[in-house]
């Protein structure tokens, strides 16, 4: 390894260049856990699923996310960000093209292949629930300095949203062209090139890459108070400390929101709102493109206020005016009764949804100094339980009360969540990062 570059000349900007690959990571996750949702109406018609088994299946993915979110931030401390994510990628890419090989439905059989698709889900969500606890918390802590996380976090989220936004597009033209098994057989490559890329130029520590410059790590290092150790067992502190659990249950309660999009938005605006396949597509990619809009904004806002405002109020006032803005719109959106309307207010509601994310992990990580990969991992299992919840939810009030009562119970846990922000003290000096982010630990 060259040695670390001499204090000279201003500071590199390889932590933004490291930021850019973890917004591309960003991207290509959400290709490959969204293609699923835009592919699940001819996938159902031709494999004979019902609402419900469909729901299931998408229910899946988030069981299996949740499940590993806690042990994904261990994941990355033990074997480093570097290795983990190109391992991660690489399982993404198999279980991909796994999905386009599962057989056709027989008589007997249609339990058979549903089991097939909820193992390959499962096991997608559980690949992939390592990733934002080791970039967004661990990996970003340790590339960017004090008070500015909540921008790095943002542009990861804008990566996930836009990858979001292109895939309804994308895979309905695919599905067009070829079928729905080869719109996952066509974008598994994606996982295969992140690798690549990811292995060749991230590092685990900015001290570890010869890009680096003296200006640039002690831009990073300025404001920490030293890079201490966590002592044995510390992670149990995170499961003793109220900031973090109520944060946990606030996640739980706006991702219940958000998960009505990631898994049901394209088959609503085909069911309810009369959209053709191809105009569905396209149609459902405009609040993913406001969300990824409002997920900048907010990780801009944030950063800045926390400067002038503090932690404290920087994070409840934000947060919970961007969610029970994004409960009021989704109501409104039920109510509209035109269909462009509704896409109008569905995509404002999503951009005030993910206005509110990177403030959720900033909050994460002051909360929990030291600890804040597994912290963040935790908030992000009760961010995706609600996933397994809202897959299951969703389609039986669809069945027994109409889209309507659907939309509606999101409204219901965005201002609970909005609640919850309001009682949430986020007041953990942010100088404490260091303790965050053990020396020779890489997350």
């Amino acid at each position: 390894m060259p040695p670390l570059q001499g204090p000279s000349g201003p500071p590199t900007a390889v932590r933004w260049r490291v930021c850019a690959l973890m917004t591309l990571v960003s991207f290509v996750a959400y290709l490959l856990r969204s293609n699923m949702s835009v592919a699940g109406v001819p996938m159902a018609a031709e494999l004979g699923f019902s609402h419900v088994q469909l729901g299931v299946v998408l229910g899946a993915f988030a069981w299996g996310y949740a499940a590993f979110q806690f042990p994904g931030g261990f994941l990355g401390d033990r074997i480093g960000a570097r290795r983990a994510i190109t391992i991660l990628l690489l399982l993404w890419a198999a279980l991909n093209l796994l999905v386009a090989l599962i057989p056709r439905t027989t008589a007997g059989a249609a339990t058979t292949v549903l089991t097939l698709l909820f193992a390959l889900r499962f096991l997608m969500g559980a690949a992939q629930a390592p990733l934002f606890p080791i970039i967004g918390a661990g990996t970003t802590g340790r590339w960017f300095p004090v008070s500015g996380w909540a921008l790095p976090n943002a542009l990861q989220n804008f990566g996930a949203t836009f990858g979001a936004a292109a895939t309804g597009p994308l895979i309905s033209w695919l599905m067009a062209a070829f079928g729905w098994r080869s719109s996952f057989l066509l974008t598994a490559p994606s996982a295969l090139l992140c690798a690549w890329l990811w292995w060749w130029y991230v590092r685990d520590r900015p001290a570890e890459h010869p890009g680096v410059n003296r200006a640039e790590r002690d831009l990073i290092e300025s404001g920490r108070d030293g890079e201490g150790l966590a002592p044995p067992g510390a992670w149990r502190a995170v499961l003793r400390n109220r900031g973090v659990l109520l944060l946990t249950v606030n996640y739980f309660c706006i991702n219940y929101l958000f998960y009505f999009f990631f898994n049901w938005l394209f088959v609503y605006l085909i069911e309810s709102r009369g959209l053709k396949l191809l105009e569905g597509g396209w149609y459902a990619a405009v609040p993913w493109m406001a969300g990824a809009v409002g997920a900048v904004l907010g990780g801009w806002l944030c950063d800045r206020l926390w400067k002038r405002l503090g932690s404290r109020r920087t994070c409840s006032r934000l947060g919970a005016a961007g969610v029970a803005l994004s409960g009021a719109l989704l109501y409104a959106a039920a109510q509209a009764p035109h269909p462009l309307a509704a896409v109008l207010l569905l995509s404002l509601c999503l951009g005030a949804e993910q206005f509110t994310d990177a403030i959720y992990w900033a909050a994460g990580i002051a909360l929990a100094g030291r600890d804040a990969s597994a912290a963040c991992g935790l908030m992000n299992t009760g961010g995706n339980l609600a996933g397994g919840a809202a897959a299951l939810l969703v389609p039986v009030l669809v069945d027994r009360m109409g889209w309507p009562a659907a939309l509606a119970s999101g409204s219901l846990f965005a201002f609970v969540s909005a609640g919850l922000w309001l009682i949430t003290v986020v007041e953990r000096p942010a100088a404490e990062l260091a303790d965050a982010v053990p020396a020779g630990a890489a997350v």
